[in-house]
């Protein structure tokens, strides 16, 4: 496995890709804190399934949030401002799309938390992609940005009890693509709170808790649509 920095602009991003010739392209978002080793590990995971991992970066090289009220002071300008939200989604993929190892005919984007908006939004913003993934993301649409139609395959992998994202917000989501005719399918995980695949997270008071079984599902539930959508 080939693993690498890359650096574009301000930022840096982070690639894992098996092999010189083109692969799929699995654009990775990262949750609040930044681009940190959690998404990095993923884009290698990513990379031994025959995938080009590439992990983008939204805040700016190094940059990383500390505590949770850093990590929310970097999310914010964002969540405040989604056409600055899709500028720099953008960067990412254009930047991953030049990579002499990339299938630009066969992305799928991927994002977990904060980065599960980034991806429903890049889903959104109009470049082709096969599909996106939001894993205990957002869902509510940006305002004053110009939008698309989605037209990639949708999968959303979610916690019945996370108070961060509630499931009133997500069947929201859901008529939305219903009524659009979008491909989708969603999996809920019961007794399943906000960032259940991070095993880091341990604040249940804030309905933020890992859980390892509910993480081994998802990620396979990941697995078998990417399969599906490449092979």
């Amino acid at each position: 496995m080939i693993k690498e920095t890359v650096p574009y602009a301000n930022f840096e991003g982070f690639a894992a890709h098996p092999y010189k010739e083109k692969r799929p392209l699995i654009l990775l978002c990262h949750a609040w804190k930044g681009r940190d080793e959690f998404i990095c590990k993923k884009a290698e995971l990513v990379a031994s399934l025959g995938y080009v991992g590439f992990a983008i970066d939204m805040y700016g090289k190094g940059v990383l949030g500390n505590s949770k009220e850093e990590n929310a002071a970097l999310k914010k300008p964002f969540i405040d401002d989604r056409a600055l939200l899709q500028q720099r989604l953008l960067q990412g993929y254009e930047t991953a799309c030049a990579l002499p190892y990339v299938d630009k005919e066969k992305i799928v984007v991927l994002g977990f938390g904060f980065g599960g908006i980034c991806a429903l939004d890049l889903a959104r913003s109009g470049v082709p992609l096969k599909g996106a993934i939001s894993i205990y993301g957002h869902f509510d649409p940006p305002k004053n940005v110009p939008t698309h139609p989605i037209k990639a395959k949708i999968l959303i992998l979610h916690g019945y009890n996370d108070p961060i994202s509630p499931m009133d917000e997500l069947y929201a989501f859901q008529k939305e693509l219903e009524n659009n005719k979008v491909d989708w399918q969603s999996h809920i995980y019961g007794n399943t709170f906000h960032a259940f695949a991070t095993p880091s997270a341990n604040d249940p008071a804030a309905g933020i808790l890992y859980n390892p079984t509910s993480a081994k599902r998802a990620w396979k539930a990941v697995e078998n649509f990417l399969a599906e959508q490449f092979h």
